[in-house]
């Protein structure tokens, strides 16, 4: 395949491995397919990048890695709660290069289990973000978001986004992302998520979330949504991005759901590389 995809992670060291274990299902999932890994972040140490950068040659990635001065955000009033890295992905089309035109943003909290292609070539209709909401059997806590953050849309989750970075350069400013943190401190419950659907919601296409974000917690609400149409053989056949949303995470000895032992799988196989790329 000739069509290189853009893919963006922004972390912190703490979720160095769990984006390894990404990478990996990436790769064993999309054979052949030409991919460049951009990782924006601020503390990284650059013997961990080099490491990183082991795996991905490894995996036939290209990587990029963008160390940025965080300071300009200092200023929010509550740090603690908004890690910086949340803010880099908001900001991509100011960081990436002015040349590119789109990137797939993923939170390393993931697996790939089907290719990303037809993602990368979604329709955005004009659209600056494709991204897919998370809603239970009922609508109920997508009206509770639209009254609580004043907006007529559905509730969109942050995980995974196809951004149109023409666009998010010319409506994404980090001034208004400010001014909606000062204003509405106190309601923000998941920040990244709820800057993004109060500011950027109305730019959004919504994208199937059973196909592309597909919530790990939620196999029987999927499974009674569908009347019992998608159970895990589908599952494993149609959905391409497993995100293992909430806590506990798949690689603490606490998860245990029917996609735990996938999750170990290509954490032993990611195990398994590393011993023969140090």
């Amino acid at each position: 395949m000739d069509e290189q995809i853009e893919l963006l992670f922004t972390i912190d060291e703490g979720y160095l491995n769990p984006l390894k274990v990404a990478l990996t299902s990436i790769r064993q999932n999309n054979p052949g397919q030409a991919f460049r890994i951009w990782l924006i972040h601020e503390s990284i140490a650059m013997d961990t990048i080099r490491e990183l950068q082991k795996l991905t040659d490894y995996l036939q990635f290209g990587f990029e890695p963008i160390k940025i001065d965080g300071s300009r955000w200092n200023s929010a009033k509550t740090e603690d709660r908004y890690p910086k890295e949340m803010y880099f992905r908001l900001l991509a089309g100011e960081i990436l290069p002015k040349e590119m035109k789109r990137v797939i943003y993923l939170d390393p909290d993931i697996l790939v289990v089907n290719p990303l292609l037809e993602l990368w070539q979604t329709d955005l209709e004009g659209h600056m973000l494709a991204a897919a909401t998370h809603v239970g059997l009922t609508d109920v806590s997508t009206r509770v978001n639209q009254v609580r953050l004043d907006v007529d849309h559905a509730y969109y989750n942050s995980g995974v986004m196809v951004i149109d970075l023409d666009k998010a350069r010319e409506i994404v400013k980090w001034s208004d992302i400010a001014q909606m943190i000062e204003k509405y401190n106190l309601l923000l419950f998941l920040p990244d998520q709820d800057i993004l659907n109060h500011l950027y919601g109305k730019y959004t296409k919504e994208i199937p979330e059973e196909i592309w974000n597909y919530d790990t917690r939620k196999y029987m609400r999927y499974f009674t949504k569908s009347l019992t149409q998608h159970d895990i053989h589908w599952v494993m056949a149609n959905t391409s991005i497993l995100h293992f949303c909430g806590g506990p995470k798949p690689w603490d000895d606490k998860h245990d759901n029917r996609f735990t032992s996938l999750y170990l799988n290509y954490q032993n196989q990611l195990k398994r590389i590393e011993s023969v790329i140090k």
